[in-house]
């Protein structure tokens, strides 16, 4: 929907792409679905499901062995972010690193983008 020909709308790194794979083979699904949805104090957050099947409208990125669905409605949102799977001490989670992204709150759960040009926005 929100594509460049010849140029994926994310990336994945090895790493997140190790886990998908890995979450797909599990629950037998057919990808990870990303999406974005309202909430958090910066007013967006990711969004993520492992699906049984993809949406027409789903814009689908398939590298190696992993496959991944962007929402519709999160597609101009996510191009060009990098899709990232780090393990740590005391957590271990995908992590969006998204040109996108305006501002982020504290905690690191919630985000913000510019408002569309033409769109008003909700006070």
């Amino acid at each position: 929907m929100f594509s460049i020909p010849g140029k994926s709308p994310v990336t994945i790194t090895p790493a997140a792409e190790r886990q998908i794979a890995k979450l797909m083979a599990g629950k037998s699904a057919v990808g990870l679905r990303i999406g974005l949805k309202k909430g958090g104090c910066a007013g967006m957050e990711y969004t993520m499901e492992m699906a049984e099947a993809p949406n027409s409208a789903d814009e689908v990125v398939e590298q190696g062995d992993a496959r991944v669905l962007i929402a519709p409605t999160a597609q101009m949102f996510l191009f060009g972010t990098e899709i990232d799977y780090e393990t740590g001490l005391l957590e271990s989670g995908f992590k969006f690193r998204n040109p996108n992204v305006t501002e982020s709150c504290g905690c690191g759960e919630s985000i913000r983008f510019e408002p569309l040009a033409g769109v008003p926005t909700a006070s």
